[in-house]
């Protein structure tokens, strides 16, 4: 006897897309069957030609609650979350206050995402000048990794690491087994915008100073021997770095971001801040290469970092408005609009989006349709369009770059746990090994 069983022409398996009947038992896949199968259960949902995929794994969320809340919040956060087929979560240890740099950080964390939560949330902690000794503390209570900043990070309280910091704090990391999460841009190549445009902003954060980052962060790698991830990669520059490193064995893996890979720069409209983060949003050639870079494996994921604010922080001023995208609600969409153009496929959208982003975090049990796997599931309509009215999402704030845009693609039913998201809030928190 199943408590579920979800049927489909057209699942996502590791082995590839099949036709088959997904039985869930207690939260988890039991077994795979043929989709025709007689199969005693409480629930039997046919979904036929729409494609079943894994529940996605959104491993950099800022959420920014306690502090922020009213930037967003756990409850609007993962509600958007499950929207867009996401059904784990990673926070971001800022822009929340106080940042989670300490396990008594993490407790208010939890105690304010207590309840609220529509899909399983996990976290990051971070890793900030003088913290060094929290480190493992926090690893212990089951963060899953330590953020860290090379340069300004736009909030006080989460200052960034000179250096000699970030060395100090990857020979603690590597120590325990860690892993460290980085933001890469060389402070020493960033300027302040000349003006209020949006190619001087572009002009102010150059693909160089990114390279130059990651070029650091590998080389600290290989002296320390500490597993690092480089977040929100947007210059194709260092693509070549990443390569190169991984040839060598360092251990060394990295992301890109909806936005990078399906906006461009020829395409922000002057005045428009929803498209301002950093790094920027660069031209379409850059585009070009980050597809490249995330078919061969030089990229490994493709995560939201959904950095959302209020909208009066959303100046029409490129170098005063707060950088960030909010898009929580629409990575699956609006990933899988460009990559079904460029000939992916939805097999390489999961991977991207929900198998490799679970490795990296070290999150078991989620990222495939596999018996023993938790039953996250989601029915996605491919062929599906909509036209996106940021008033309509659940993100607590109404302001996103893909607002008035036709994107392909739309998620119709997200189960957590075997479990339809409704309404209730029932995620968990994955801390440790979970």
């Amino acid at each position: 006897m199943f408590d579920l069983v979800v049927r489909s022409r057209r699942v996502l398996t590791p082995e590839g897309e099949r036709p088959a009947a997904v039985a869930v038992r207690e939260g988890r896949i039991a077994a795979l069957h043929p989709y025709e199968a007689l199969l005693e259960t409480a629930e039997d949902v046919d979904l036929r030609a729409l494609l079943l995929l894994p529940g996605l794994v959104d491993t950099h969320v800022h959420v920014n609650e306690p502090g922020r809340a009213h930037w967003e919040g756990f409850a609007s956060a993962t509600r958007a979350a499950a929207a867009g087929g996401v059904t784990t979560i990673v926070d971001m240890p800022l822009n929340s206050v106080p940042p989670t740099v300490t396990c008594d950080a993490l407790d208010a964390k939890l105690r304010a995402a207590e309840g609220r939560c529509h899909v399983d949330t996990a976290f990051w902690g971070g890793a900030v000048p003088g913290n060094v000794e929290h480190l493992r503390p926090l690893h212990e209570r089951g963060v899953r990794g330590f953020k860290c900043f090379l340069s300004p990070s736009g909030v006080e309280e989460f200052p960034p690491l000179r250096p000699d910091e970030a060395r100090r704090a990857m020979a603690e990391i590597a120590g325990f087994g860690g892993l460290l999460v980085v933001h890469a841009e060389d402070p020493a190549l960033l300027a302040e915008p000349a003006g209020p445009t949006y190619r001087e902003f572009l002009e102010s954060r150059p693909g160089a100073a990114e390279r130059s980052a990651v070029e650091l962060v590998i080389r600290l790698a290989e002296e320390t021997g500490a597993r690092v991830h480089v977040l929100h990669v947007s210059s194709a520059a260092c693509l070549g770095p990443l390569e190169e490193a991984r040839a060598r064995g360092v251990p060394v893996t990295a992301e890109t971001c909806p936005h990078y890979l399906t906006l461009t720069a020829e395409e922000v409209p002057e005045g428009d801040t929803s498209f301002k983060c950093c790094p920027p949003i660069r031209d379409e050639a850059n585009r070009d290469r980050l597809w490249d870079g995330l078919a061969r494996g030089v990229l490994d994921c493709v995560v939201s970092d959904h950095s959302p604010s209020t909208a009066d922080l959303k100046v029409p001023d490129f170098a005063a408005a707060w950088g960030g995208v909010a898009s929580l609600q629409l990575g699956l969409s609006a990933v899988w609009t460009e990559a079904s153009r460029r000939g992916y496929g939805p097999a390489d959208v999961a991977r991207w989006m929900s198998t490799r982003p679970a490795a990296i975090a070290g999150i078991p049990r989620k990222g495939a349709v596999e018996p023993g796997y938790d039953a996250d599931l989601v029915a996605f309509d491919p062929d599906a369009t909509a036209l996106v009215d940021a008033r309509a999402l659940h993100h607590r704030n109404p302001v996103t770059p893909y607002h008035g845009r036709t994107l392909r693609g739309a998620v119709l039913t997200t189960w957590l746990r075997g479990r339809p998201v409704d309404g209730e809030p029932r995620g968990t928190f994955l801390l440790g090994e979970k």
